[in-house]
């Protein structure tokens, strides 16, 4: 396949490097192979399962022992006590060190307009975010963490104020290859980690709302954001109070780069068996809120009632990891190798 020059013994021309048949089977077997480090590095991997999942929310309830029977990751459960206890042993030296990372990464907001909830980050709600950070760094690294899944409601002590500088440190992880998904979403943070590991991304997002007149979908979320993807700077905003959920603090609004994007969705069967729902979409320029959130305007070939109709139909987790480029095969080749049911809404 795809020789560049002629053998001396050969008579006849044999150069086929360029052939468009050559560069496609070439292509086929690079996504078999990436494909395989999806499989080996999740049977190797370790979640963290830290507080608890959204309550009522049985899309995203997960039995542990299907996780690991079906993918070989472990699952390690962690208290909030467990991140408690590093916040304690948080350095000023380290939280000087973290605001500096975080400046360079990030656009520091003015008020929104579009939010009166959205304001300026205040200098203590920085810190407690850098804390935070530092902090989160520290868990992953004791316990040794590859994934992390978290969410705490908190009942006004100093736990959920804990949770309050949750978001900054998780974007930060989920940048430094350990993707963070929000709200005990067990399932989308194996999909964010399948992503990571292909190096496409994996952003945790959900539906927002449906622009029928544009034909788009408005995909994020107020939780971590990966910001390999971006489409430029994320911005932090300070929000007066985190959407639909307790206390206030910093969040990450952003937006992933324009072109192909692929969402992966992970869901599970009536059977209790792991399944797969992949589209392929273009994030476009169309308009978003500056709310704080990650928002990306999506839109998918067949129409937004079509695909809405579609992919209901398939009983998604509502959560999903958007990669960037159009990874249907590559998604559809790790499923066949992990051996879980795969659904395409739209290719």
């Amino acid at each position: 396949l795809g020789l560049k020059e002629t053998p001396a013994i050969s008579m006849a021309n044999e150069v086929t490097y360029n052939h468009p048949d050559a560069i496609e089977a070439w292509r086929e077997i690079e996504e078999w192979i990436r494909a395989t480090t999806v499989v080996r590095t999740l049977q190797y991997s370790k979640m963290g399962f830290l507080g608890h999942t959204y309550p009522g929310m049985l899309d995203m309830y997960s039995d542990f022992t299907m996780i690991q029977a079906q993918t070989g990751m472990h699952v390690e459960i962690l208290e909030m006590c467990d991140l408690e206890k590093l916040v304690n042993e948080v350095t000023n030296e380290e939280k000087v060190q973290k605001l500096q990372e975080v400046k360079k990464m990030f656009v520091i907001s003015e008020d929104s307009t579009a939010d009166p909830l959205a304001k300026k980050p205040t200098e203590e709600q920085l810190d407690w975010s850098c804390t935070m950070a530092v902090a989160q760094e520290k868990m992953v690294k004791q316990f040794d963490l590859d994934a992390l899944t978290y969410y705490y409601r908190g009942l006004n002590n100093n736990l959920q104020h804990i949770q309050e500088g949750f978001i900054l440190g998780h974007s930060l992880l989920t940048a430094q290859g350990i993707p963070c998904s929000g709200e005990g979403d067990m399932k989308t943070g194996i999909a964010m980690k399948i992503c990571d590991i292909l190096n496409v991304g994996g952003s945790f997002c959900e539906i927002v709302v449906g622009d029928f007149k544009d034909q788009t979908l408005l995909l994020g979320h107020d939780g971590p954001f990966h910001i390999a993807i971006s489409d430029g700077k994320p911005v932090l905003r300070g929000l007066g109070l985190f959407h639909g959920k307790s206390g206030s603090g910093i969040s990450v609004e952003a937006t992933v780069k324009k072109g192909d994007i692929t969402t992966l969705g992970l869901t599970q069967t009536k059977d209790g068996k792991l399944k797969m729902i992949v589209s392929h979409g273009i994030a476009t320029d169309g308009p978003v809120m500056r709310i704080g959130n990650t928002m990306t305007p999506v839109k998918f070939a067949m129409g937004l009632r079509a695909y809405m109709n579609k992919w209901f139909m398939e009983g998604p987790t509502h959560h999903c990891a958007m990669s960037i480029g159009n990874n249907v095969g590559l998604f559809e080749k790790v499923a066949n190798l992990m051996g879980i049911e795969f659904q395409v809404i739209c290719e």
